[in-house]
């Protein structure tokens, strides 16, 4: 494997067969794992912008940046503040956080899972107290990130080196014909993200330990005038935006605490915001 640091994102236009590095937090235990694997890594972290701009931010800021500064509205920035140790969070970029994977011990264990290629779900019929209670028909993992699921909540905006988006529009629901969870094609390159403010905002998050951990449950409720919309962290495959009701969720035997647990949180932050 080799190591590349070009001198533009145009490089990167047709390349193939290689991961994405900026901060490493993700990628390095994936790769040291074997989980992802590349001819070449290619470290982009001096070519993608960084810094906060009114609500734009740079795809290459910290969550440490983020969870001090005042521009940022407080989901997000609460969001940041319980995502991670002092240590990766000085480390990880925003970009790099939406787009970690799943940590489903089947999935992280290399089982020929549905989105290793294989024919069948392991959670569903294993271990699954950490797993999704919404859209785990297919695919029963959890998606670990708060930030993303404060970014949902909030309407933010993606801009990379090809488009624009929605921040819920980069992910997906894997499925057998495409098994991915983003929709971010090869060699395309978040660059910043465009966060709209809101007149109220708070993340809360359940977890087994009381720091650093992944969510079990985290919520994030914006208000806007008299609308609130709510999104959740761990509760399916993608950053779930909170549509309908916590009653249309579908949740397996050891994940059933996982409803009681979302609707207490709900309900919290919902008043938090009113």
């Amino acid at each position: 494997m080799e190591l590349l640091q070009p001198s533009s994102l145009d490089e990167l236009d047709g390349a193939s067969d290689t991961v994405l590095l900026a901060g490493g937090t993700e990628v390095v235990p994936l790769v040291r794992e074997g989980l992802l694997r590349a001819e070449t890594l290619v470290d982009i972290s001096a070519l993608v912008p960084h810094g906060i701009a009114g609500t734009r931010i740079g795809a290459g800021a910290t969550l440490a940046e983020l969870e001090v500064d005042p521009q940022i509205p407080d989901a997000l920035r609460e969001a940041c503040r319980l995502a991670a140790s002092p240590q990766l969070r000085n480390m990880g970029s925003i970009a790099g956080n939406l787009l970690q994977a799943t940590r489903c011990w089947y999935w992280r264990l290399d089982y020929p899972c549905r989105l290793h290629g294989g024919d069948r779900c392991h959670a569903r019929e294993g271990e699954h107290r950490e797993h999704a209670i919404f859209a785990n028909d297919y695919c029963a993992s959890a998606h670990p990130s708060d930030v993303a699921a404060a970014l949902v909540a909030l309407g933010a905006t993606l801009h990379t080196t090809r488009r624009e988006l929605p921040v819920r529009d980069l992910y997906r629901l894997p499925t057998p014909d495409d098994r991915r969870t983003t929709t971010l094609e090869p060699g395309e390159v978040i660059l910043e993200l465009d966060v709209p403010p809101a007149d109220s905002s708070t993340y809360l998050k359940a977890m087994d330990r009381k720091r650093w951990a992944f969510p079990l449950v985290g919520v994030a409720a914006v208000r806007r005038g008299a609308e609130t919309t709510v999104a959740l962290a761990g509760v399916a495959p993608v950053p779930w935006l909170l549509e309908g009701s916590l009653d249309e969720a579908t949740p397996l035997p050891g994940t059933a605490y996982k409803v009681q647990v979302a609707t207490a949180l709900v309900e919290r932050a919902r008043a938090a915001v009113a």
